[in-house]
């Protein structure tokens, strides 16, 4: 009797070793680079619509995992785009014997720069595969660039405060190394970079699908 009991102490002190050192091996902390793409739907307000162009750029990112369900991560990006105002607010020309209104179309050409902070959580893996989803927030800073084709008079840099929302999956390679395919949306309030010729008032949602790699440690 005293040999079993003895044979489970020793067999339970071996599990909770193994389970220890299963623990200390998990990867808790991941460095990631991605590149993007940022597609940004049109919208309307005050008489005027707004569209923008779309393009692509880099997201860098940082996850510490609390457990294996729980993580929560930081990210920067930056991107470029060119804002564009359609004002249906008339302007006069004189054209032949008297004004004519015309609508006009403002670019304002921006560097974008995005910094987030979002909890992450992973649902149930599929072998190397492992689908998580996200919510956070964070701000858009838009910086004009002052180019010509895309300078507005008096524009200048303006952060706008975004929900942000997505999901994506990583495919491990190695222990440390994992492919990720990820979507993350924003919802916010279109910029007007401190002119009341540019504002619409409007919310918008951004797009942005990414892919790279990640490094855990």
């Amino acid at each position: 009797m005293k040999c079993r009991v003895l044979a489970g102490v020793v067999f339970g002190m071996l599990l909770l070793s193994a389970s220890g050192v299963r623990a200390d091996e998990e990867k808790k902390q991941e460095a990631s680079a991605q590149g993007f793409g940022f597609f940004t739907k049109d919208s309307t307000g005050q008489g005027r619509k707004d569209t923008s162009t779309n393009g692509g750029g880099f997201l860098l990112g940082y996850r510490y995992h609390f457990n294996r369900w729980i993580a929560a991560e930081v990210n920067y990006g930056r991107t470029r785009d060119t804002n564009k105002t359609l004002s249906t607010l008339p302007i006069p020309v004189i054209l032949g014997p008297g004004p004519r209104l015309l609508p006009t179309t403002f670019r304002v050409q921006t560097d974008v720069h995005e910094t987030t902070a979002a909890f992450v959580v992973t649902i149930p893996s599929f072998g190397r595969l492992h689908p998580y989803v996200l919510g956070g927030g964070g701000a858009l800073t838009f910086v004009p660039t002052g180019n010509l084709g895309g300078f507005f008079p008096g524009a200048g840099n303006q952060s706008k405060s975004v929900i942000l929302y997505g999901a994506g999956a990583d495919y491990d390679f190695t222990r440390h190394f994992a492919f990720r395919a990820e979507y993350r949306g924003f919802v916010y309030t279109r910029p007007d970079f401190g002119q009341a010729t540019l504002s619409t008032g409007a919310t918008t949602n951004t797009a942005q699908p990414s892919a790279g790699i990640v490094f855990r440690f």
